[in-house]
């Protein structure tokens, strides 16, 4: 990351923080009134993160900041937007900032597990197999990503994915590494503000898999290929985009079937002697 921008973020988190303790509230409080997780106003106010417009709006309301005050904050996040950066140390960085500022989240997945539902160690093995991948690279995207889990828990906020089986028995590392996985799976589908979704083998697909995609509310959807992630917003291909996961969502089971076939995944891995050799 360029220093003009790290340095622009810090700015910008040092007088976020300043206005907090000024309103005598705390991270978690602020959080609260925003609609936003606790570990994203941290990240904000440490420089750790760039928030959206959305998200610094929230805060800036929760703050109660005065018209003048509200503007010099989005002063600073266009500084900080416009500010030159090396995208290579922060890998999944578009899919990190659309994902924040969605209050329905949408995505469809034919190989790989959607990034909100993967263990740390499932993420590893992702993020280590980007091109040009380094190890500090690596250990930033997975803890990025570890935390933007949070925003499942959060109230108003609702996540549906699809998968195809074939996503459940792609994988990386061992058994061991797949069965953590697919026993956090379990727990997220009994999630209020989750809905999962899986099409299974024996069922014929809609529409032929090419790729991954993400929908972020009706505003935006992220692509995802083997060089990286790239953002749409022409609401055309925003609303094709929508009305391929409504095919795939139609011939996807859900709830009790999905649970069932998760355990007999699980029971599947179970069966394999150790990790998988190339």
């Amino acid at each position: 990351m360029g220093s003009e921008r790290q340095d622009l973020m810090k700015a910008l988190g040092v007088r976020l923080r300043g206005l907090r303790t000024e309103a005598g509230l705390t991270g978690a409080v602020l959080a609260q009134r925003a609609g936003v997780g606790q570990p994203t106003v941290s990240k904000v106010e440490t420089g750790r993160m760039v928030p959206s417009a959305d998200v610094l709006g929230r805060l800036s309301n929760a703050l109660g900041l005065d018209a003048s005050t509200a503007q010099e904050v989005r002063d600073l996040l266009v500084a900080v937007e416009a500010a030159p950066h090396v995208a290579e140390t922060h890998i999944g960085a578009a899919l990190d900032t659309v994902v924040r500022s969605a209050r329905l989240v949408r995505s469809f997945q034919c190989v790989v597990l959607p990034a909100m539902l993967q263990s740390a160690e499932y993420a590893r093995y992702v993020f280590g197999s980007a091109p040009d991948a380094t190890p500090e690279g690596v250990g930033h995207a997975v803890a990025d990503r570890v935390e933007r889990q949070s925003l499942l828990y959060e109230p108003g906020r609702e996540s549906v994915f699809v998968l195809t089986e074939g996503v459940l028995r792609t994988w990386p590392g061992s058994p061991a590494l797949m069965l953590a996985q697919l026993d956090r799976l379990l727990a997220v589908e009994s999630l209020s503000t989750v809905r999962l979704g899986v099409i299974p083998w024996r069922q014929v697909v809609p529409v032929m898999p090419r790729h991954g995609f993400t929908l972020c509310d009706t505003e935006a959807v992220v692509v995802e290929t083997f060089r990286g992630e790239h953002v749409l917003d022409d609401p055309t291909a925003v609303a094709a985009y929508e009305d391929t996961f409504r095919r795939f969502e139609e011939a996807a089971i859900f709830g009790s079937d999905v649970r069932e076939l998760l355990l007999q995944v699980m029971k599947d891995f179970r069966g394999l002697d150790g990790p998988a050799t190339q």
